[in-house]
C-alpha cells in the first residue's frame, strides 16, 4: 500500500469522525446548548442609551424633601449598637437633629431580630413601642440591606440609621440620602445639610 493511499485513508476516517459530530447550530440540539450566531449590527439603527431618571427631590446634591419631622429607617445593628451604648433611640435622635424624628422599622429588620433569638429580645421589645412606625415589605426573604437601599433610592425623604460598613458604602452612592450612626456614645449624622452633632 503506497504512502499516498495511506494518507487518503486517514483523511477519510478523520472526515467520517467529524461528520458524526453535531454542529453547534444543529436543530437536534436543545435550545440551551445551541449556539446562536450573533446578528450583524445595523449601522443605520438608532442607538438608545438608558439613563436613570434623577429624583425631582434633589437640587444638585441638596435634598429638598428632608425636613422636620425627619423619617428615619433603622437597621438591625443600629438598634443593637444603641442598646450596647445605653441610648434611648427616639430621644437620642432628637438630640442629634434638634427636631421631631419618626423612626421606621421595615418588616425585614423585625424578621432579622426575631431570627437572632432570645439574645435580642430587648431589641424586639424596644421596636414594639408605639412611637416606632412599621414599614411593610413586599420582597421575599429577610435580608434588610437590599430592601433599605431600594426604598431609599425610590423615596428620598428618608434618613438611614445604620452602623453597617457595607450598607453605608452602598447608601453613599445614592445622592441626597443622609446616614445616621452611633459614634462615641451618641448619634452622629453624615451627609446632612447643616448637620448638627458630630460631622463625618
Amino acid at each position: 500500500m503506497g504512502k499516498h493511499k495511506k494518507t487518503q485513508k486517514i483523511k477519510k476516517q478523520r472526515n467520517a469522525q467529524l461528520k458524526r459530530l453535531l454542529k453547534p447550530t444543529d436543530a437536534r440540539l436543545k435550545e440551551e446548548l445551541r449556539r446562536k450566531r450573533p446578528k450583524p449590527a445595523d449601522p443605520h439603527q438608532i442607538k438608545v442609551n438608558q439613563v436613570t431618571q434623577q429624583s425631582s427631590a434633589l437640587f444638585f446634591q441638596y435634598n429638598t424633601q428632608l425636613g422636620p419631622p425627619y423619617h428615619i429607617i433603622l437597621d438591625t445593628n443600629f438598634i443593637n449598637f444603641s442598646i450596647k451604648n445605653k441610648l434611648d433611640v427616639v430621644q437620642s435622635m432628637m438630640d442629634c437633629l434638634y427636631a421631631k424624628c419618626i423612626p421606621y422599622i421595615p418588616d425585614c429588620v423585625r424578621a432579622e431580630l426575631e431570627k437572632l433569638g432570645n439574645k435580642y429580645k430587648l431589641a424586639l421589645r424596644i421596636i414594639s413601642d408605639s412611637r416606632f412606625e412599621r414599614l411593610p415589605c413586599l420582597h421575599k426573604g429577610t435580608y434588610a440591606d437590599d430592601c433599605i437601599v431600594e426604598r431609599v433610592r425610590q423615596h428620598k425623604c428618608y434618613i438611614v440609621a445604620t452602623n453597617d460598613k457595607d450598607l453605608k458604602n452602598r447608601i453613599r452612592k445614592i445622592p441626597g440620602v443622609p446616614i445616621m450612626y452611633v459614634a462615641s456614645h451618641k448619634y452622629a449624622i453624615e451627609r446632612m445639610p447643616d448637620a448638627y452633632g458630630i460631622r463625618a
